[in-house]
């Protein structure tokens, strides 16, 4: 990926931060993108990149993130759609409130489709480019720890993926997804230290390796993405969690 200009949202921690350290290290120009200005800048000096301070679910941010890039490097050539939040949690669907699921809906769903929107456009300035989307094993599968909204918007993401992947490939453009089993993020490690019966129960059921999985590694799947070696790799779901749910002896 060298020289590649990439744009990372909810780059400034998790999953995020380690795709931005991976790309980096490979020789790609990193943009992080994320709402708070001490951890995202912090992520951009690691891997020498350029921070933008961006809410994705306002349409001026989105835009401005990739105008920024252009301005300050004159391309872009991969993007990765990382930005998410978890929603209300062991909460059955009747009980969502609207709030919550609307507030899920526009950083899950309606934020990869906005940034795709002015990412698409200013790779076809270039020739092409690459964009991941993260996506969950909660867009292959029910949720069974209460957050539909999640699992709702993360099936979403997955269907853009294919869509978007299906309209630009002849124009250069490849869409891909990863969906991550549960990994090591602030999202999860919260979780893990308050609930650790459950999020035992959760790993058992959903990795077949039996572990929580490290943000280095979907990093490792998202990089391979976004480079050059996946050339004929477009509209698939890369899945990042050990492996399917254990064996029934």
């Amino acid at each position: 990926m060298n020289g590649k200009v990439v744009i990372v949202t909810g780059g400034s921690s998790g999953l995020g931060e380690a795709a931005a350290v991976r790309m980096a290290n490979d020789g790609a120009i990193v943009v992080v993108a994320a709402r708070r200005r001490d951890k995202g800048e912090a992520v951009a000096r690691k891997v020498g990149g350029y921070f933008v301070e961006a809410d994705v679910t306002r349409r001026e941010d989105v835009r401005r993130i990739v105008e920024e890039t252009l301005e300050r490097y004159g391309r872009l050539d991969a993007a990765v759609n990382n930005a998410g939040v978890s929603g209300p949690v062991r909460t059955p669907v009747a009980d969502v409130e609207e709030e919550g699921w609307d507030a899920v809906m526009n950083v899950n769903l309606k934020a990869v489709w906005m940034c795709m929107k002015y990412e698409i456009p200013a790779m076809l300035r270039n020739g092409g480019g690459a964009i991941v989307n993260v996506s969950s094993i909660y867009g292959l599968k029910a949720s069974d720890i209460g957050h539909a909204p999640y699992c709702a918007s993360k099936h979403g993401v997955i269907g853009l993926t294919k869509s978007a992947a299906v309209d630009y490939a002849r124009q250069g453009i490849r869409v891909n997804a990863i969906s991550p089993g549960f990994t090591r993020s602030e999202m999860v490690d919260p979780g893990v230290e308050a609930k650790a019966e459950l999020f035992k129960l959760l790993v058992e059921r959903h990795s077949s390796v039996n572990r929580l999985g490290e943000a280095e590694e979907a990093a490792e799947a998202i990089a391979w993405l976004c480079s050059d070696a996946s050339q004929f790799v477009n509209g698939t779901v890369l899945t990042v969690d050990g492996g399917p749910g254990p064996r029934l002896y």
